[in-house]
């Protein structure tokens, strides 16, 4: 199945036009989007360096992983909220683009590994903070290519 038309779509939708025509929705939407990946990443850090031991020894991995959930949460529905505008606004060069491609594949395996991850291991810390960290590369990538 050939996706370009349905990208071609996409990006004539009416949100994605009025993205693309305006001169400062995109960058406040990618500011706020920025906002909240570093929202995810400063959670998601911290409970994977508490895992490694590197840092909030006082407090169990799974209580902050626990409390600083609804802050997960949040991010990632800011993230979708934010992301969707600007994939539509530009989504023919989405289609075209291999950073995009990646960061969609790891954002999908990332984000599923963090939620269905129970594991309290060293291990588990170190290919969270792996995965996170190249789901953000891909995603400044895109800029570049």
């Amino acid at each position: 199945m050939e996706l370009l038309p349905l990208f071609q779509w996409f990006e004539a939708t009416f949100i994605g036009t009025k993205v693309r025509e305006s001169l400062w929705m995109f960058p406040v939407i990618e500011c706020v989007h920025l906002l909240a990946l570093a929202l995810l990443g400063g959670t998601i850090l911290a409970v994977d360096l508490r895992r490694l031991g590197l840092g909030l020894k006082e407090q169990n991995a799974a209580d902050l992983n626990r409390q600083l959930h609804p802050w997960m949460s949040g991010s990632v529905a800011m993230l979708i909220l934010t992301g969707i505008p600007m994939f539509l606004s530009e989504a023919v060069k989405c289609y075209y683009s291999p950073p995009f491609w990646y960061k969609m594949g790891l954002l999908a395996v990332a984000y599923t590994f963090t939620l269905r991850r129970r594991a309290e291991s060293r291990p588990a810390a170190v290919v969270s903070l792996g995965l996170w960290f190249s789901v953000a590369f891909a995603g400044r990538w895109i800029a570049f290519y």
